[in-house]
């Protein structure tokens, strides 16, 4: 078999880079459990030096943030330790697996930062050796094959206060189980009618060691394999010995494996093969998202939202489309750290991380949503003039842009108040405002709909030696607005996000109800006729811009034809931040 323990000089050295880059802050990252771990087989030469490591998702759906976790975590430790890292699925159910999982699983890796180099592989790569792995197991008398129906298995497995019942065929002899086995692969018998299952113990405390099944028939088409098999491992059949024939040493899971572990160790001894340590963590649990696979795909395949891929879906590549940045969600996974107890993590600190990173990158810009027309009466009709507007103030570098002014501009809707409340310092009949980059200008009169009554129209006259810049700009206003040119503007649809679910925890609900029922109605709110400055002609799919006062915003997919769709990305208030100063304070 193909040795997958080396390493080139120009892999090597791209990997330098990657550990300054993805994990820049390893050298100082607080220990953690695994690391210790790891640390300690070091010490003691366990695997000869090695850390190798693997993320093996099923190609059954998308990924997401909580696997995002798991992806930083095991290639930061091959990083961190010099090791290697592996992607390997595990495709051991056709019934559910699809190619079009395969390839957004490998786009949303790579988007993220991993590099598995050339050890891409499936488990599907090692049926062969498995179905002979099951065959040893059978000849040692620690198989056997089981003609009992799923429902009958189950029913006599015993709870876990009453040990499980053996089944009738469990002593078949060795030479009985080999024939069955072999006719079960020659696809002799139905689906369901037979499984192979490991012969350990009906009466273990632990359920996964009553006598596990290992192999399944399935007639089903494979996506690597087509119909050349028709009985197919189970996952913790699979797992294990996927891991030992790639060497890997440390197989970091979530702790819902936790009690599978002693099955894992069971198969791994018991074949006398390579035996890497299972080490489990806390996954991520994240208030006002679903993390379930499952329960996503129901959301997809019932049009609760518009696909995998949809901005307030908790995928990877919902938030891509959306705009979080790669960087953002590692972030985001190293503050997290790593545990050993469940918790819930508040989607405030994801929101955060987020925008701590587009407050460094993104260029700001204009932008009006809601619209209101301001016509300024004392500017001159024909006159356009160019404004300069600093780009992004936290990083200079990005310098300046020009931005047309002129007579007729939108400015938003809600910065008006024809009565307006105490402590409101925007618009209101004779208040002043600054526009930025631009002049103080001062409502005079309104227009409003004669039929509904609706503010549709404001006049204003500006003060000429109020240029932002100029020598009397100095003088102060309590409110600065943004704006845009009417003439100038770029027209676009705007999509608001929200949060998916009402409450914290969506699995909060009454008896009766599942998780739907707390969708949030409000979760995307469709703007079709926003302005935008003109520099963002030619935006394409992908560009991040901050909105001054209104959010980080990202321009879809959807965009066409001229015409440009953007997604708010995260607004700019920022709950998390203030917690962190309270108690910088205390």
């Amino acid at each position: 078999m193909k040795s997958h323990n080396t390493e080139s000089g120009n892999s090597k050295m791209k990997k330098e880079k990657e550990v300054a880059s993805m994990n820049k802050n390893e050298s100082t990252r607080p220990s953690d459990f695994i690391r210790e771990i790891i640390d300690e087989d070091l010490r003691t030469n366990k695997y000869g030096g090695r850390v190798h490591t693997r993320f093996p998702p099923e190609p059954n759906g998308y990924l997401h943030v909580g696997h995002a976790k798991s992806i930083c975590l095991n290639y930061g430790i091959a990083l961190q330790y010099g090791g290697l890292f592996n992607l390997r699925f595990d495709d051991t159910n056709p019934s559910k697996e699809e190619i079009e999982y395969v390839k957004s699983i490998i786009e949303d890796i790579r988007w993220l930062g991993a590099d598995w180099d050339d050890r891409l592989f499936y488990a599907s790569d090692y049926f062969e050796q498995l179905y002979d792995y099951a065959v040893q197991l059978i000849k040692k008398g620690k198989a056997y094959v089981d003609d009992q129906s799923a429902d009958e298995i189950r029913e006599t497995r015993g709870t876990l206060t009453e040990p499980g019942k053996e089944s009738p065929y469990r002593n078949r002899s060795v030479e009985e189980n080999l024939d069955l086995f072999g006719r079960m692969r020659a696809g002799e018998f139905g689906d369901g009618s037979r499984v192979l299952r490991a012969k350990i113990d009906m009466a273990s405390g632990n359920l996964n060691m009553r006598d596990p099944v290992m192999y399944r028939i399935l007639k089903a088409t494979h996506h690597r394999t087509g119909d050349k098999w028709c009985i197919y491992p189970m996952y913790d059949f699979a797992h294990g010995q996927s891991d030992s024939i790639e060497g890997i040493t440390h197989s970091i899971c979530t702790l819902e494996f936790e009690d599978h572990r002693p099955l894992y160790d069971w198969y791994l001894n018991e074949l006398g093969i390579h035996h890497p340590q299972q080490i489990e963590f806390a996954r991520l649990n994240l208030s006002c998202t679903i993390m379930s696979k499952r329960k996503l795909l129901q959301l997809v395949e019932e049009g609760h939202v518009n696909g995998w891929d949809d901005p307030r879906m908790p995928t990877i590549s919902g938030l891509r489309r959306r705009g979080y940045t790669p960087e953002s969600i590692r972030t985001f996974c190293d503050r997290i750290g790593v545990a050993k107890r469940d918790s819930v993590v508040d989607i405030a600190l994801l929101e955060h991380c987020l925008r701590e990173d587009l407050n460094k990158r993104t260029q700001r810009v204009m932008a009006v949503l809601r619209p209101l027309r301001v016509v300024i009466d004392n500017y001159p009709e024909d006159q356009t003039e160019e404004l300069e507007a600093v780009n992004n103030p936290e990083d200079p570098s990005t310098g300046t842009r020009k931005v047309p002014f002129s007579r007729v501009l939108y400015v938003e809707r809600d910065d008006f108040r024809e009565d307006p409340p105490k402590k409101f310092f925007r618009l209101a009949p004779g208040r002043e405002v600054r526009l930025k980059h631009a002049y103080i200008i001062k409502c005079e009169s309104i227009v409003k709909d004669e039929k509904t009554g609706e503010v549709v129209e404001l006049h204003c006259t500006y003060d000429p030696q109020t240029k932002s810049g100029g020598a009397k700009a100095a003088r102060k206003v309590k409110g600065t607005l943004h704006w845009v040119s009417a003439s100038h503007a770029l027209e676009a649809e705007v999509r608001l996000y929200d949060h998916l679910f009402v409450k914290a925890n969506p699995e909060d609900v009454e008896e009766g109800s599942d998780f739907k029922a707390n969708l949030n109605p409000n979760s995307l709110e469709t703007l079709a006729s926003c302005w935008i400055e003109p520099n963002l002609t030619g935006a394409k799919s992908g560009d991040r811009y901050q909105f001054l006062r209104l959010g980080y915003f990202c321009v879809d997919p959807d965009s066409s034809n001229g015409k440009l769709v953007f997604n708010r990305t995260v607004s700019l208030y920022d709950t998390w931040a203030k917690i962190e100063k309270a108690q910088r304070k205390r």
